[in-house]
């Protein structure tokens, strides 16, 4: 009877431990948020790149009461998610240096780790925050610097503000939800960012650019201070805002549709929606009906209409 409960015991001792090695390999325990990357390419990367080199010496993280990894907490059910934090797998300082290389190196700036870059960009994070309630909720507001190398000089600062509110629908959030909808608000934070040094770059130092010298205004970007005299200096030339972004309103039949962008859920029907060009693919779903779907071009500083109806 003695060794017919050893061996029970030791059975369930063995079943035990296999099962926690199984759900540990089929389900994902891990509540950290990985952001991936944005392997989609820029139509409108250059063919060749520019003499700019850059050097992006880092952010630091100024938010106040938050672990460099907390980016918000949710009150509402996250699958994927078993605690209240949101969390992500790097400190935000990481997770924006890292964002900020990739787009100046589409947008075809030289990058280089060494001390020989013409110019050094650093930064700090003073909002990155993603809470989800009733509605998601995300909030960014990233400084950027940049400064000659050689002399230390400032050539270019400013702030780069965005906040944005998103319905998750009746099916609720996933980490990979917010995973990709924290990239693409990120995108837009980091693409003015360019866009505006870019600018400002080309009106004083045209040499080290392919293309004809002048400046613009990049929407959202509030700039502390331009090559060539300041924010007052530059204001003077800028006239006309051009988007960086494009522009999708979308309207279906019936309305009240969830829509998904790139397969990511973007909110319900009509949408208006900001983002970055190319092609996407959009896709419509509502109860009782057929899912409709269809590929469209988002041009830069354009408005894309689309009205899609569903079959039963």
């Amino acid at each position: 009877m003695k060794l017919f409960l050893l061996r029970t015991s030791l059975a369930f001792l063995f079943l035990g431990c296999f099962s926690a090695n199984l759900y540990a390999g089929w389900f994902d325990v891990d509540d950290s948020i990985s952001v991936p990357e944005n392997k989609k390419p820029n139509p409108n990367t250059p063919s060749v790149k520019y003499a700019a080199t850059i050097r992006v010496a880092g952010y630091v993280d100024a938010r106040s009461d938050m672990a460099p990894k907390k980016i918000g907490i949710s009150t509402q059910r996250v699958s994927g998610i078993t605690g209240k934090e949101l969390v992500l797998d790097r400190d935000v300082t990481d997770f924006v240096s890292g964002a900020v290389k990739t787009r100046f190196d589409d947008a075809g700036f030289q990058v280089v780790d060494g001390a020989s870059a013409l110019f050094e960009l650093s930064g700090i994070v003073k909002e990155l925050t993603y809470n989800v309630n009733a509605r998601d909720e995300v909030a960014l507001a990233i400084e950027t610097t940049l400064k000659e190398s050689a002399t230390g000089k400032v050539v270019w600062s400013g702030v780069v503000v965005e906040k944005k509110e998103r319905f998750a629908g009746i099916s609720g959030n996933g980490k990979n939800d917010i995973a990709n909808n924290l990239r693409y608000e990120l995108g837009i934070v980091t693409q003015k960012t360019v866009d505006a040094i870019s600018a400002s770059l080309m009106a004083s130092r045209p040499d080290l650019f392919n293309l004809t010298p002048g400046t613009k205004v990049i929407p959202g970007v509030t700039v502390l201070q331009a090559a060539g005299g300041g924010a007052s200096a530059s204001a003077v030339a800028l006239t006309k805002p051009v988007s960086v972004n494009g522009t999708l309103v979308l309207n279906t039949k019936p309305v009240r549709a969830k829509v998904y962008l790139d397969g990511v859920y973007y909110g319900m029907s009509p949408l208006r929606a900001e983002m970055e060009p190319g092609i996407r693919e959009v896709s419509v779903k509502a109860d009782g009906y057929k899912t409709a779907a269809e590929k469209v071009s988002v041009r830069k500083g354009d408005t894309t209409e689309l009205e899609l109806v569903l079959e039963r």
